[in-house]
């Protein structure tokens, strides 16, 4: 079960030529590859570019009607080794991934792909988002794109840019037979717009005529002594070829060019927030003219000698615009404009900041500092408040905003079933004392911060396992690596488990099994266990592990009960048994669970059924304020009140609406496992007469003995 259904909105993927294309950005990326006569689409989620996948994944009968072959990859490795199809074959092929993390784990057949070159049109669609609004380390694919030769596009951020990108950059692929990197930043995924429709294209060579007549050219493939003619045939005939086309069809663009004689150089990226910056500071309007000479560059690499020399004459100075270290065009076009003699000053990370994410305050801030270093606009004059000597207040002490205001770290969902694995390694820590724990790419990473702080390193996805390699000694401990199944699949059976049991590990590994990949949109993978019509599933990572070799391997299958996650927890870390040790905890994500209930269960109180809910709640009269059940778990529905007892001042726990009655915090039949305080409570919707009954009897027998209970007190109230 995705995140996210596109069932109703694919419909629009069948428009024709002269149509109009009203939707989101993502959805437009895909009908653009329909109108390339793309023949394969490969991918592994990620945000912001994994609804791409989910898109796909609706859209299975359109991709048929074109004989389109379509995969859920296995890593991005898996994806961008698919690109192998365009090498010898005329065949247009796309794959979507994650930046910069996925272009790293793809990075072998990337450069791979890049040194051979290719034939058909090889497109790399990645997501690559950059300060707040990534989950990821700050870096940027502009270098790998530099490192293999590799060109990069990034469009404006509107549908008829993106459209024409993705167009663009297959045919940019096949005039100089190099893979092409298309860069959309999260706001361009999500972004929503209009475009003038063409018709889709069916490729005129099939993935059925390359297998019915295979094509062998050992000259594309890196092996001595063809891969030593490859770089330069990159840069004598693939890069000419990439500039003369550029040029030609005009890619990069030019915006009020000779109205200044200063200018702004941008990606195409960063174009709407420059134009907001520029139109806050009154050299712009609503409508996108502006003032200002802009050179947006849509093609980030390579950076186009001539045009920049056409820009930059006769202008006193140039700012670029470049989110990141190191500032690669800055430097790129300071060379540029020294080979070719153009005295125009050149700035950029002089007036920016040199890292972080350029919104438009940061933007407009470095450009009003540009603007007024060149006379645009008029310093801004401080105004001086003049206060008489005998009103001067005394000077009052702020507090820091961190010693008022309590921090709110990111935390696990409402009933997440990872919750109590945590809780359990807490508990046990009290008794085992602490371990030195893995933690890796996903939900579960969340547990290195409060009020669970586990976790010592992640290296990244499916590596939580190797992460812990190093750490394999005779000791009084064993560490603790742990990896989600969505990880496990991607890489982490091969590089951890297989890894350990070649090693002869004696650590453990928890997999944290919620049947697909939660952290991506609950997409499905090989161990889901939904019945996939498109995919096989059900493979158990148990018979995985089994299969490389892993003796000692239990599987909690309901990660709920606490005492249960307690004791596996405990035998893997105190048994004798040698060898690397795999605890698979299983339970579904209770996000995904409450996207599929929830509507189920509104659909059947409005056609009058009875419904059940639990939920569960705190009895403040008996709970002491003690707060363990916060502390040992986290959970949001989790909260505290004012004590209603007059003689008692400690706040007491709460539990809110938010409750999904998953039982963590109490136990599921009746009692609390954490506290006595704890009770659960159905919430009956369309009740029955027999529920009618028995809610009459219980007011009935309660009425009776609060009104006993009010005599009783009466009788000694004096």
């Amino acid at each position: 079960m995705a995140e996210r259904s596109f069932v109703e909105e694919v419909k629009k993927l069948r428009l024709g030529a002269g149509e109009v294309f009203s939707g989101e950005g993502i959805l437009a990326v895909t009908k653009a590859l329909l109108e390339s006569g793309v023949a394969y689409v490969a991918g592994y989620q990620g945000a912001p570019i994994s609804h791409l996948m989910d898109v796909l994944a609706d859209a299975q009968d359109i991709l048929g009607d074109h004989g389109i072959r379509f995969e859920n990859s296995a890593s991005e490795a898996t994806a961008a080794a698919s690109l192998a199809a365009s090498v010898n074959y005329p065949l247009r092929g796309a794959v979507t991934f994650k930046a910069t993390v996925g272009t790293n784990v793809a990075s072998d057949a990337l450069a791979n792909l890049a040194s051979g070159g290719v034939t058909g049109g090889a497109l790399i669609i990645v997501g690559e988002d950059y300060g707040e609004g990534s989950s990821i380390m700050q870096e940027r694919s502009h270098a790998f794109a530099m490192k293999s030769q590799i060109w990069l596009l990034d469009p404006r951020p509107n549908l008829p840019s993106i459209v024409q990108a993705v167009k663009d950059g297959f045919d940019l692929s096949e005039a100089s037979h190099t893979p092409v990197m298309l860069q959309l930043r999260i706001r361009a995924c999500h972004v929503h717009g209009q475009f003038v429709a063409s018709d889709n294209r069916r490729s005129a060579f099939t993935i059925k005529d390359a297998l019915e007549h295979p094509v062998r050219d050992v000259e594309r493939i890196v092996l001595p002594p063809a891969s030593f003619l490859h770089e330069r045939e990159k840069i004598q005939e693939r890069w000419p070829a990439a500039v003369q086309f550029i040029e030609a069809r005009q890619l990069n663009e030019f915006f009020s060019a000779d109205a200044r004689d200063i200018g702004i150089a941008v990606q195409g990226g960063s174009y709407n927030t420059v134009l907001r910056a520029l139109e806050r500071l009154g050299l712009a309007d609503v409508y996108g003219e502006s003032e200002i000479p802009l050179y947006v560059m849509n093609v980030a690499y390579p950076l186009i000698d001539s045009e920049w020399e056409r820009f930059c004459a006769g202008k006193r100075a140039v700012l670029v615009i470049e989110e990141g270290q190191p500032n690669f065009v800055e430097q790129n076009a300071s060379a540029i404009l020294r080979q070719r003699g153009v005295s125009a000053a050149l700035h950029g990370k002089d007036v920016l900041p040199l890292a972080g994410e350029y919104n438009t305050a940061t933007v407009m801030k470095g450009l009003r500092a540009f603007f007024e270093h060149y006379g645009v606009l008029e310093p801004q004059a401080t105004p001086r408040k003049v206060i008489p000597v005998k009103a001067v207040p005394a000077v009052a002490t702020v507090p820091a905003l961190d010693d008022s205001v309590h921090a709110r770290p990111p935390g696990f969902c409402t009933g997440c079933p990872e919750r109590p694995i945590f809780t359990a390694m807490k508990l046990v820590e009290r008794e085992l004392g602490p371990h030195h724990v893995s933690a890796d790419i996903g939900c579960h990473l969340f547990s290195i911060l409060p009020p669970f702080n586990l976790g010592a390193t992640t290296m990244g996805y499916g590596l939580g396992s190797a992460s812990a390699s190093a750490l394999n000694a005779s000791a009084d401990k064993r560490a603790i690596s742990v990896m989600g199944d969505g990880g496990f699949w991607h890489n982490g059976l091969t590089s951890g488990i297989a890894n350990a049991v070649f090693n002869k590990s004696d650590n453990l590994t928890i997999v944290v099994d919620n049947s697909y990949t939660s952290a991506t949109g609950g997409q499905d993978i090989l161990s889901s266990t939904a019945l996939n019509p498109t995919r096989s599933t059900g493979h158990e990572i148990e018979q995985a592990v089994r299969g490389v070799g892993v003796k000692w391997v239990k599987a909690v299958r309901r990660t709920y009960d606490l005492k249960t996650m307690m004791a596996t927890l405990k035998e893997a870390l105190t048994t004798g048994e040698k060898g690397p040790k795999v605890l698979i905890a299983q339970s579904e994500c209770m996000l995904n669970k409450q996207r599929r209930e929830k509507p189920k269960q509104r659909k059947a109180i409005a056609a009058g059924e009875r419904v059940v809910r639990e939920r569960f709640g705190v009895d403040s009269d008996t709970c002491t304020g003690d707060h363990s059940c916060i502390r040992l778990s986290g959970c949001p529905s989790l909260s505290i009140k004012p004590n209603p007892d007059p003689l008692r001042t400690d706040p007491v726990a709460s539990v809110l609406d938010s409750c999904v009655g998953c039982g963590l915090c109490g136990e599921v039949s009746h009692a609390a496992v954490l506290c006595p305080s704890f009770y659960r409570a159905q919430i009956i919707s369309n009740p029955s007469k027999m529920d009618k009954l028995r809610q009459r009897m219980r007011n009935a027998v309660i009425g009776w003995l609060q009104r006993r209970e009010a005599r009783r007190r009466a009788r000694y109230a004096f």
